[in-house]
Formats: C-alpha cells, structure tokens, sequence
C-alpha cells in the first residue's frame, strides 16, 4: 500500500477516535488480529498523542478481562466480529471502537504499552516512550544486513510484540522496505509470500518458525530469500545446519527483550554463539547476570525494585563477554538450578535432548526434581530416551521424570512456556485426548507443508 494512502486512512481512524472522546494523554487498547484496521488503528492513536497499549488478539476473553483491569484504558479498538483461523497470518477485519467505563488517562509518558510474554509467571506492563521507541529505530536502521528500501521483511512474528512491531513493521516503516504478512502461517503460505516478490526478502520470525520451515524436505527454489532473522530463544544447531542447506540463505540470530527492544545480533550466523551488542546499546556483565544501560526503569505499576537499579536493568539472563567483545547469552538465571548441592544447567539438559535422535522438540524445569517435556517422533523413541540420557548425562543432571507431549505449549510471542504446572497440565489434556481415541498430535520435525507456523 502506498504510504499516502495508508495517511489518509490513519487520519480518518483519528477522527473517528477524537469522535469517540480520545485526546492527547488518553489511553486507547488495540486488541485486532494482524490487518490493515490494527496498523491503522495503532498508528491513529499515537497521531492523536495517546498512549497505546497492544493486546494479543489470541488472548482469552478472561486474559482480556484482566489485561483491560491492569491497564484501564479509555476506549479499546477491537473487531466486529471475531478473528478465527489459528493458520491465518493476515485478517480483513472491520475494526469497532468502545469507550470504556472506568478508563484513566494516562499515568506515565509511556507512547507504548505492552504486557511481557508470561513465560515464566505473571506478564508485567512495560513502557516505552518515544525516545526508546527511536532509539530502537535508529538501532535497526544501522545493522548492516537489516532490510532496507527495495527489498522486503516477511514478518511472521506478531505486530503486537516488539520484534514484529519495531523490527518489522515500524522499521519498515522508517527505512521504506516493504511489509509483507503472508495471508496464512503455514510453510506453504509463507514460501509462496516470498515467492511473490524478487526484490532480496527477509524472513522475520522466532526459531519454532525456522524449525518448521527448515523441516520441509524438498522446499523451492528461492533465489530472492536473503536470510531469516528470529529471536526469543536459541536456535539448535540441526536447525540452522538444515535451514541453510534447504534454502541457500542465512540464519540470523537476534537477542532483546520486550523492555528495551533489540539488543545484540548475528545477523549472518557467522559468529555463533557470539552476538555483537547493538549500536547505541549499552550492555555489560555483572557476577554472570546482563545489565542494560537505560534511562529509566521499563516498568509501568509495581514492579520488583532490585530489577531496575542506578540505570542498569537487571535481564536475569546469564552471559558473559568472549575477549573478541561478542556476548554470549548462556540462558535464563532460573535454568541454573542445585541438585544435592550441585549446579545443573536446564538449558545444557535441553540441548542435550534436543541433541538426540528422534527428539524434536524440549522444556527442562525444576519441579519435584527436574523434570523434562519432550515431543518426538513416535513411543519408540521415547522408550529409548533414558539409555540415551544415561550415556550423555551425569546421573545429577538427568530428569527424573519424562513427559511425551504432542507439542510443547507456547506463549502468544512463540516462546516455551516454562512454567511447571501448565507443562503437567498439557501433558493431563494430552492424556485425556489420546484417551478419548482422538489424534493426540503430530511431530513437527515431519509435518507437511500445511503445518502451522503460529
């Protein structure tokens, strides 16, 4: 769409918006499916000088409810009739706007509101104000190796989230390279969105997106495909080898956060498991922990104090810097775990699964013990899984219990739900369904074409 058509189309939703009674300093909520009505909703907002915040249209009418509570925005932006297809990557929607009872300006200078992915326990809501915004822009446009005018992002990340918002869409935005969602988040569907161009694409995503698109065994000559980029957790090393041998192009690695946006790269694959801290982005370690040099605190409402402390937010991701000055993000702090007083690293345990054969997919936690959720090819490997475990593992280091899962469940932005008790309730619903004689689930690692990328 050209840009002076998407202006217009934004100051016709800003009127209908100060229509509605939102001025400069109110609050407005954008609950839409990836369309054109929630970029122009979004965007009218902050052309009205609102503060915006962005809820996953994924999102229960329950975690709605609670989200809305939090926020106590005074008007929210949602479909007239809800979006449904969990394969679709691009709506047509018609989008309404309610004026809310109880709504309060807003509270902070916060352009952006956005809720943390709730991986590990309850979401918090993290602000971004126009300075952090730019800052985060201005880092993208001077990667060398980010898309650029005259060529194109496929972003199969959520607009609604910081990779897919800032990365993909408002990069494009600013930089002038095309923003392509494909029509449906399939591996067909992708490949055919960047078959529809020649201009040089990029493919911007998470690694559960690139595992599933490096499994296809017999993909398309796709000359235009320059590389994908993903972010929110490592990629495994099978992974990246099938990827780039599949489809003759790169896979880039991102480190961020949804507090501060991106924060070290490779964009090429290069330097793995090195990554160069952004430009302007100031990164340090301390006793094993990443600090980010900001401004202010990210943090909108209470919030855990020690997080934020004479400018350096605490990540509570552990990483060390190499003597070539890339960092390395060794994983979350809470991986490292004690076991009769010896140190374990889930993360080291997940590889290691994810490492052996049959194994498609894997989340260690600490419950009882350490317990390991898998999903594979089929009940032979998972009977074969602790002899392997026995000869790779010291006995410390090995779970004590291994749950089969059809998949592995996952937040809204693609990252494992690591949280013990929905992981045990996953494997009761899968039980129950396998029981009731209905397909448990497949193994991603060897799905067709149509299988889902969302």
């Amino acid at each position: 769409m050209p840009l002076e058509e998407l202006r217009l189309l934004v100051a016709g939703e800003q009127d209908r918006l100060r229509a509605a009674g939102l001025v400069g300093g109110g609050t407005l909520a954008v609950r839409m499916p990836p369309s054109l009505a929630c970029v122009v909703a979004m965007l009218a907002g902050w052309r009205a000088g609102a503060q915006v915040a962005l809820l996953d249209h994924r999102l229960t009418t329950y975690e709605v409810g609670k989200a809305i509570a939090r926020l106590t925005p005074q008007l929210v932006v949602e479909p007239v009739e809800e979006a449904t297809g969990r394969l679709r990557g691009f709506f047509d929607v018609t989008a309404r706007i309610t004026p809310l009872h109880g709504g309060r300006p807003a509270a902070s200078p916060d352009a952006l509101l956005q809720l943390s992915s709730g991986s590990t326990g309850p979401s918090k809501v993290i602000g971004r104000p126009v300075g952090s915004l730019l800052a985060e822009l201005d880092r993208y446009a001077r990667l060398d190796g980010f898309p650029r005018r005259g060529e194109r992002v496929v972003v199969l990340a959520s607009v609604v989230h910081v990779l897919g918002l800032v990365g993909g869409l408002l990069h494009g935005l600013a930089s002038g390279a095309e923003v392509v969602l494909p029509g449906t988040q399939t591996v067909d569907g992708v490949l055919r969105a960047v078959a529809a161009g020649d201009e040089p694409t990029t493919l911007l995503g998470v690694p559960s997106q690139a595992a599933l698109l490096a499994a296809h065994r017999n993909p398309p000559h796709l000359p235009q495909l320059r590389r994908m980029i993903v972010g929110g957790e490592p990629v495994a090393a099978d992974v990246r080898e099938r990827f780039t041998r599949r489809y003759g192009a790169g896979l880039g690695v991102m480190y961020g956060m949804t507090e501060a946006g991106v924060i070290a790269t490779d964009l090429t694959g290069s330097t793995v498991p090195g990554l160069t801290p952004a430009p302007g982005m100031k990164v340090r370690v301390e006793d094993g922990q990443i600090l980010l040099g900001l401004p202010r605190t990210p943090y909108v409402g209470p919030a855990d104090p020690t997080r934020f402390v004479d400018g350096w937010l605490r990540t509570k991701d552990a990483g060390s810097f190499g003597a070539d000055g890339l960092l390395t993000v060794h994983g979350r702090l809470d991986a490292q775990v004690s076991v009769g007083g010896l140190k374990v690293d889930l993360a080291e345990v997940e590889e290691v699964l994810t490492s052996l054969p049959g194994v498609t997919d894997a989340v260690v936690v600490r419950g009882s013990g350490i317990e390991a959720f898998v999903t594979t090819t089929g009940p032979d490997v998972q009977a074969g899984l602790a002899a392997l475990l026995a000869a790779r593992l010291a006995p410390y280091k090995r779970p004590r219990v291994l749950h089969a899962l059809p998949e592995i469940p996952r937040t809204v932005t693609g990252k494992p739900v690591r949280n013990a008790d929905v992981l045990r309730a996953a494997v009761r619903t899968a039980a129950c369904t396998a029981g009731s004689g209905a397909a448990p689930g497949g193994d991603p690692a060897h799905l067709d074409p149509d299988t889902a990328l969302a």
